[in-house]
């Protein structure tokens, strides 16, 4: 089932503040909260629509990626953006409705992680799927994840009971804070895994496959969500951020969704014209060479740069021709050359840009002295 548009679901248009869309999401918690509509599944679906929905428009990076790529760019095969842990949003909006927002009872969240990948213009243009080993945590088997001995069961913390949260009264206010015995997760363990030592994780090295979509580019991120560390006593998984870095390339520039060579030729070519082989990145094409181009020309070959990741026409080639001056030449070539040159001195039909420089260099100095 396709997901809804997430400005949708809050009733905020993509022109929407920061602080429109924190106040759309607050309201729409408030009314499907599961402690206000308990038993509600309907309502449970909507609050959780409304969180994911935030959890993407309240994140500055993440927005601007969904705005880009759509889902596309914030799902496990997307471009997504920014590693930072929904609980803080989630708390910040929160936190003055129930007193201190992050933790209302329940093992913590996993950290996020970051991958750098390193590719090659090829792949980054084409797309491929890479192979990549990451060093993380996961539950611990010995004890399931729930970090006590196996056997064993956490119990209820005798401090909240169970609500990860205790109020306290000062004067006329009364201020509801993390327990401090259990720390928010309104459980104790009082017989600790001797494996991970209470925690519920252990390290271990994943290898997990990523695809990688056409037309991305240095600064793209792919979310692969529920890949990053394991929450601590049984707590949700974070999210792992690919982030792309395309290397430098040998012959081409990338610019957008364009892409600029360098093109030597030769003296004789460039006066004469004629055709010449250049790469692209679909292969061999032929460029033809008006006689007298001059070094610096640029040359357009449509539909031969990069398709956009989020869809588009394809960028085009930029061909810069750069004539070459010949070096290590015989006795025979310089003399050919110098016959060659005098027969052009002072025909300035030859050399217009030439001439012309000359022409104004002198009118500068003549202005000078006079």
């Amino acid at each position: 089932m396709s997901k809804r548009d997430y400005y949708e679901v809050l009733g905020v248009d993509n022109s929407a503040s920061d602080q429109e869309v924190k106040k759309a999401f607050r309201r729409i918690a408030m009314k499907y909260h599961p402690d206000r509509n308990p038993d509600d599944q309907k309502a449970e679906e909507k609050f959780k629509e409304a969180q994911e929905a935030y959890e993407i428009l309240g994140d500055a990076e993440k927005k601007s990626a969904y705005d880009r790529f759509g889902h596309a760019g914030v799902d496990q095969n997307g471009a997504g953006h920014s590693a930072g842990g929904f609980g803080d949003v989630f708390g910040d909006v929160f936190g003055d409705i129930f007193g201190g927002g992050r933790g209302r009872g329940g093992p913590a969240r996993g950290s996020d992680l970051r991958y750098d990948l390193q590719l090659n213009l090829e792949d980054a243009v084409k797309g491929k799927t890479v192979q990549i080993e990451v060093p993380t945590t996961v539950s611990c088997d010995a004890c399931n994840g729930s970090g006590a001995r196996k056997g064993t069961m956490p119990v209820t913390c005798d401090t909240c009971n169970g609500a990860g949260q205790v109020r306290m009264s000062q004067g006329f206010f009364s201020v509801q804070q993390t327990c401090p015995k259990c720390h928010g997760r309104g459980k104790i363990i009082t017989d600790p895994c001797g494996v991970c030592h209470g925690q519920g994780v252990r390290e271990e090295r994943k290898t997990l496959s990523v695809k990688i979509p056409p037309g991305v580019d240095t600064g793209d991120r792919i979310r692969l969500s529920g890949k990053g560390e394991a929450g601590p006593q049984g707590g949700p998984t974070g999210d792992l951020y690919v982030q792309m870095h395309v290397r430098e390339h040998d012959i081409f520039a990338r610019d957008g969704s364009n892409l600029h060579c360098e093109v030597p030729i030769s003296f004789a070519h460039s006066a004469l014209g004629g055709e010449l082989e250049v790469p692209t990145l679909s292969g061999k094409v032929k460029l033809k060479i008006p006689s007298e181009t001059q070094s610096g020309k640029l040359f357009r070959l449509r539909g031969k740069g990069v398709s956009p990741v989020r869809g588009g026409p394809q960028g085009d080639l930029l061909c810069r021709v750069v004539v070459e001056t010949p070096i290590n030449l015989s006795n025979e070539q310089r003399e050919l050359l110098k016959t060659f040159d005098e027969s052009l001195s002072g025909k300035s039909k030859h050399s217009p840009r030439s001439n012309n420089w000359f022409d104004g260099v002198k009118k500068f100095f003549d202005n000078l002295t006079g």
